[in-house]
């Protein structure tokens, strides 16, 4: 009894140590491979990229560049920096000397308060970017005006931007109506797997005449997204976003973009009385 006993003890101390190593190996094995089952269930594998997301996601046909600014405003100074920026942008719009012109201003309605948000078009890229801003280092009364608005904010920032080939290009619309402007802060390096999410998604939301613009950043805050949309009314944006999830896909394009995302918000913004975008 006592000699079967130990054999049972030793095949028993074998089948541990036998067990042990055939752990460690198979442990030794998934690290040095990195490819492991469980690995696999948390990665996403994306197709190596062949050029700049810039290159890849942006329209072909133009060559346009965008500027859009972003102004906090003293709250007492709100109608008069409307009234100044209308008569500046006005000018700078009809100059045919100055290759810009305004997509769009709006006042912040919901989300921060007491801003102004402009956007710009260049036609002819970073050239055109260029030529004007050196024009407007000689222009007395573009100065002036830089001198007075100072007075009136608070702070300022901007960002330039592609538009994604896959978006409509903003347009002048008639209003009223107002606009929303949802901007996702996304993970580095997940530029492109936004941009084929959304160029199948972009279909879903266009019945309304909603989608005005889609813009990506190059210069300032990086990989940041700007997607632009207009409703008549609060009503209207609510039903607008509700049938998008009658639509089958507009589920899995949720599904597959939130991860990228690390942060977003949304402003509601009213045109101002000069906006092309009414």
């Amino acid at each position: 009894m006592a000699t079967t006993t130990g054999r049972l003890r030793a095949k028993g101390h074998m089948l541990y140590r036998y067990s042990a190593v055939s752990l460690c190996q198979v442990a030794r094995f998934s690290e040095s491979t990195d490819k492991g089952w469980f690995r696999s269930l948390f990665v996403h594998k994306v197709d190596a990229r062949q050029d700049a997301h810039s290159n890849l996601l942006s329209k072909k046909e133009t060559s346009s560049l965008y500027k859009i600014q972003f102004h906090n405003v003293k709250p007492e100074c709100q109608e008069a920096y409307n009234s100044l920026e209308a008569e500046v942008q006005k000018r700078l719009h009809h100059d045919k000397d100055f290759p810009c012109e305004v997509v769009g201003s709006w006042n912040t309605w919901y989300g921060e308060q007491d801003q102004a948000v402009h956007l710009w078009r260049y036609r002819g890229g970073y050239p055109a970017l260029t030529e004007c801003l050196n024009k407007l280092k000689v222009n007395k009364d573009y100065l002036e005006f830089r001198k007075e608005r100072a007075k009136m904010l608070n702070s300022r920032r901007n960002q330039l931007l592609l538009e994604f080939s896959f978006w409509n290009e903003p347009l002048p619309r008639p209003g009223p109506n107002i606009y929303e402007m949802r901007t996702y802060y996304l993970k580095p390096g997940t530029m492109i797997e936004w941009g084929n999410h959304w160029a199948r998604a972009i279909r879903y939301r266009q019945e309304n005449n909603e989608a005005v613009g889609g813009f990506f950043s190059q210069m300032g805050d990086l990989y940041v997204v700007h997607h632009l949309w207009a409703y008549e009314n609060l009503q209207s944006r609510e039903e607008t976003r509700n049938s998008a999830w009658l639509k089958e896909g507009w589920d899995a394009n949720v599904y597959y973009t939130v991860p990228l995302i690390r942060s977003m918000e949304s402003r509601l913004m009213i045109p101002t009385s000069s906006s092309p975008l009414q």
